[in-house]
């Protein structure tokens, strides 16, 4: 039975505001906080480290709107892996299911938890890195050394994992709660980082700093030639992972309440705002602190190091209680979202069939809920969860490209279907949009080639196991 022929029986209790916190909520993780430090190391003047960021919040914007004539058209559970199917065909959306089960979204969900666990060791100090059982590997590919990768168990990764648990319990009891838990935290956590931005540009402004970030260091000295665009390219992986998961309101497409036009709402106006609050805090940032200071802040903690300078060590403990609730409440919704494909791709027959079954109580997909907590335990465990956004963005991006195609390829195929949103400035828009994805995920085949490659490799990886699925269904029909 395909997921249109059947009729789950979702609560649809998910408002206009609840869909854009959950967009809000789902993008703000430790990514802001933390990130622009790699990213300034990388480019090296302030001047790129905006531009990077600018860059990524205008390609994001334009997935938002091209994304909006997509999740008007199929408001239901399973979002992206809908469209991908409708459009491309079964497999495409197979192998986007796939891959976000098996790094993008269970990837995602690890490295926010072990985030979360990191910055609460700050206040509990017992909470360390260090292995309790484990070992260290290392290796390398194209050339590229990957690791070391600490395999094992510490009481970090155990109090990360601890939280994954308690956020799927949460969400198992009903959307309701979980719905309500997001967007809460995702005020908290908004006007937290409004505060940051609003301190950092007013009474945290450092007169060296000013001086040095915006003056003639602002640009690099020969201006943006030619060779700086593929750095620019590959330093814009951390901003576009700060920013990724803001489609995942569409997995949830069943439990909203007017869904065809709260979804392209949601997505616009939710990604609007934390572009425009990312690039703030990064004016922010370069307000208080001196770009060697972002670049050579403590385990990358650039929210932290610019609290820090503003109120010493009461700011450390600040920051991290911010992080804390922003890492808390990116979770829960990564959580909630990422079941509704399992359970989508269930219904097709293409997952295993207790993930398409919702409780009868409390109306959730409680297996896919589940398994994706026991899945992202264990990459908890891995100790890749540090590299895992050089992983997960490629493939993300690639597939972010192949959905945009597939807008393409459904307004030639179907040409009288009902589009109540329609993608603005059709076609120049979502084409500009494929030719940017397009051109980043070259730029990081080239730039990141072992990352990039484990990324294609894992998608690659779908195909055989795609067939597998529909052998084992048409031996189970016989």
């Amino acid at each position: 039975m395909t997921q249109e022929q059947s009729r789950p029986g979702f609560v649809q209790a998910i408002s206009r505001v609840d869909a854009t916190a959950l967009v809000v909520g789902s993008m703000i993780g430790s990514g802001i906080f933390i990130v622009s430090a790699a990213t300034l190391r990388d480019v090296g003047t302030p001047g790129l480290l905006l531009l990077v960021w600018a860059l990524s919040g205008v390609v994001t914007v334009m997935g938002a709107l091209t994304y909006g004539e997509l999740a008007a058209m199929f408001p239901r559970a399973g979002g992206q892996y809908l469209y991908l199917r409708e459009s491309i065909g079964p497999l495409f959306g197979y192998l986007y299911g796939w891959t976000l089960f098996a790094v993008i979204q269970t990837g995602t969900i690890a490295a926010v938890a072990v985030a979360f666990a990191r910055f609460t060791g700050v206040i509990v100090p017992a909470l360390t890195p260090d292995l309790w059982v484990g070992d260290t590997l290392r290796f390398s590919l194209f050339g590229q050394s990957l690791g070391p990768y600490e395999i094992g168990i510490s009481p970090q990764r155990l109090f990360a994992i601890l939280s994954i648990v308690f956020l799927t319990w949460v969400n198992y009891w009903g959307v309701r709660t979980a719905a309500t838990i997001q967007t809460v935290f995702t005020a908290v956590k908004t006007l937290a980082l409004v505060a940051l931005i609003v301190l950092g540009l007013t009474i945290g402004r450092s007169a060296a700093a000013i001086a040095a970030n915006f003056g003639s260091a602002f640009w690099p000295a020969g201006g943006i030639t030619p060779a700086l665009l593929p750095v620019i390219g590959a330093a814009m992986v951390g901003a576009l992972f700060s920013m990724d998961s803001w489609h995942d309101v569409g997995f949830a497409g069943s439990e909203l309440k007017n869904p065809r036009r709260d979804l392209p709402l949601a997505m616009a106006l939710g990604v609007t705002i934390v572009t425009v609050l990312y690039l703030l805090a990064n004016v922010a940032y370069l307000n208080v602190l001196t770009t060697q200071e972002i670049a050579g802040a403590p385990q990358d903690r650039v929210g932290t190091a610019a609290l820090a300078a503003m109120f010493g060590n009461a700011g450390l403990w600040v920051m991290a209680v911010a992080i804390m609730i922003s890492t808390f409440g990116c979770n829960n919704g990564l959580i909630l979202a990422g079941a509704r494909v399992y359970y989508a791709m269930a219904r097709d027959r293409l997952f295993f069939r207790r993930a398409g079954e919702l409780h009868p109580r409390h109306h959730t997909p409680a297996f896919a809920l589940v398994a994706q907590a026991v899945w992202a335990s264990v990459l908890c465990l891995s100790g890749t969860y540090s590299d895992l956004l050089d992983f997960v963005i490629f493939a993300a991006v690639l597939f972010y490209m192949l959905t945009a195609i597939g807008l393409f390829v459904l307004r030639r195929r179907r040409p009288e279907a009902e589009r109540p949103v329609r993608a603005p400035l059709y076609p120049v828009l979502p084409g500009l949009y494929v030719i940017a994805t397009a051109l980043i995920c070259l730029v990081l085949l080239i730039q990141k080639p072992a990352y990039s490659g484990i990324g294609l490799a894992i998608v690659v990886l779908g195909v055989p196991m795609y067939f597998l699925w529909k052998q084992r269904e048409a031996t189970a029909d016989r």
